[in-house]
């Protein structure tokens, strides 16, 4: 059994949200409501990981930013990871995520700790970070290469909606990884992701719980095809 203490893992970054983002929030009422979501959220997961690796059973982690911390939804549990728990019953569900969570940030620090506990069913989806800022586009196909390798086989990862280049370079390298390597793909260019209309959270950037569900129905096909 072990307790999330023992991972040495925060569900932050330590990184304060970008210099845009704010000081627009202090005049946009609801930019200022999706941030300040932000620390709860973050506490939330922190208190349900240890409860959840004090119990017995198979464990499920999930990698990623503030999509898996619910960010933008009603609760930290309408995420696309809160909405997908239900499907896996009887599972230990520990989210590593972290708000503005990185390629790097994965591979240097959640990805170590979900090793530590020895996962049986692995969930990723990061990337957003990377591609919509242009400062962190550079390099990112080496890095999410980098990633793809490491992740174990039977890992389900989401791969990324957009159209445009860096992300169509990604998607490139998941769609060989799945071939290659016996990941499961959890294929976010559907319509139900690709299309955002009524599905955003006021700060016009996060989900809300509609765009979450249409995340975790994405990646609950995965998982039933996977055999789970």
């Amino acid at each position: 059994m072990t307790d999330a203490g023992d991972l040495g893992f925060s569900n932050r970054t330590g990184r304060p949200p970008g210099r845009v983002i704010t000081a627009v929030s202090r005049f946009v009422p609801a930019i200022r409501r999706v941030q300040q979501q932000i620390e709860p959220y973050a506490a939330y997961w922190e208190q349900r990981n240890r409860t959840e690796l004090a119990r017995t059973g198979p464990v499920c982690v999930a990698l990623g930013d503030s999509m898996a911390q619910g960010v933008g939804a009603s609760a930290p549990e309408r995420g696309w990871f809160g909405q997908l728990i239900p499907l896996l019953p009887g599972w230990r569900t520990v989210n590593l995520s972290q708000y503005g969570a990185r390629v790097d940030d994965v591979l240097d620090a959640q990805l170590p700790a979900a090793l530590r506990l020895h996962p049986d069913l692995l969930l990723c989806l990061i990337g957003s970070n990377d591609l919509m800022q242009p400062k962190h586009q550079e390099g990112v196909g080496s890095r999410y290469a980098a990633l793809l390798d490491r992740l174990p086989r039977g890992t389900v990862v989401g791969n990324q909606p957009g159209t445009f280049a860096a992300a169509v370079q990604v998607n490139g390298l998941i769609d060989d990884a799945v071939r290659r390597r016996g990941l499961v793909l959890a294929e976010l260019r559907d319509p139900r992701t690709r299309h955002w209309r009524g599905k955003l959270a006021s700060d016009r950037f996060h989900p809300n719980d509609r765009g979450y569900a249409a995340i975790t129905e994405v990646f609950g096909e995965a998982l039933r095809r996977a055999g789970y």
